[in-house]
């Protein structure tokens, strides 16, 4: 077994264990850019079968006084230490990740793969252009905006509450994690690999004004395993408006699982 970082790392990683079915089938959920685990809390519970984790990363909530990660190596190799060692324990799995956890996702299926771990059953991915397609596809720079540039650019975007944005006391609370998220993205360089076996899912938005949906289609050329995409009417977070949808989506994903 690989040792995990420090004690505790797990619970940290996904606090909200506890509260999912334990005997349903493991799916790990990684939220978009700034997001936190609370993206996902609403999804526990309602989706059959399915024992919804989200993962939390450093940098918000209970975290918050964690740095949160500016690049993507040290990030998926805790957290993959995490999830083989103390989260699926060999048990069959799948993942989740919506825009920025979209990347994540992908790239700890790699980590997996390279430490020969159980490999998920199937990747969901949202939100999201193929990871070969580079940042620039996504549009301008976040990391180098000045604060008041992030605010206008998260209201455009849509997905953040207006109190927030407007209340200047929680937003220095989430900045950071933005900031960091984009970062990472920014600085990610993209390695080709061979392709995964693991099948993938795209759950792909008609309106989604960031990512364009052929190069979401691009996805395809990262699996062995099977590709198919998905579509919601909406923008780039309807994946969490639509949640019914999405949830039917996921279960005809892991269909010979459940």
């Amino acid at each position: 077994m690989t040792a995990l970082a420090e004690p505790g790392l797990a619970g940290r990683w996904v606090p909200l264990r506890g509260r999912a079915d334990g005997d349903g089938f493991p799916l790990l959920c990684l939220p978009h850019a700034g997001g936190s685990a609370s993206a996902f809390t609403a999804w526990i519970g309602r989706v059959p079968g399915v024992s919804v984790l989200p993962v939390q990363p450093p940098g918000r909530e209970a975290r918050y006084a964690e740095p949160a990660f500016v690049e993507m190596g040290p990030l998926v190799e805790q957290l993959a230490s995490v999830v083989l060692d103390e989260i699926v324990e060999g048990r069959p799995y799948a993942i989740y990740g919506h825009s920025h956890g979209a990347l994540i996702g992908f790239e700890l299926v790699r980590e997996v793969r390279r430490r020969g771990g159980r490999l998920p059953v199937r990747l969901f991915v949202s939100g999201s252009v193929a990871p070969q397609c580079g940042a620039a596809e996504e549009g301008p720079p976040v990391s180098g905006m000045s604060r008041a540039e992030i605010v206008g650019w998260l209201r455009r975007l849509g997905g953040t509450p207006e109190w927030l944005l407007a209340d200047r006391d929680a937003l220095d609370m989430v900045l950071p994690a933005i900031k960091g998220d984009f970062t990472l993205r920014e600085r990610y360089v993209y390695a080709a690999e061979k392709p995964l076996p693991t099948p993938i899912t795209v759950v792909a938005a008609t309106r989604d004004t960031r990512v364009r949906p052929d190069l979401q289609y691009r996805w395809g050329e990262q699996t062995t395993g099977g590709f198919e995409q998905r579509t919601l009417d909406g923008g780039h977070f309807a994946v969490y408006e639509q949640a019914a949808l999405t949830h039917r989506y996921v279960l005809e994903g892991l269909e010979t699982w459940l």
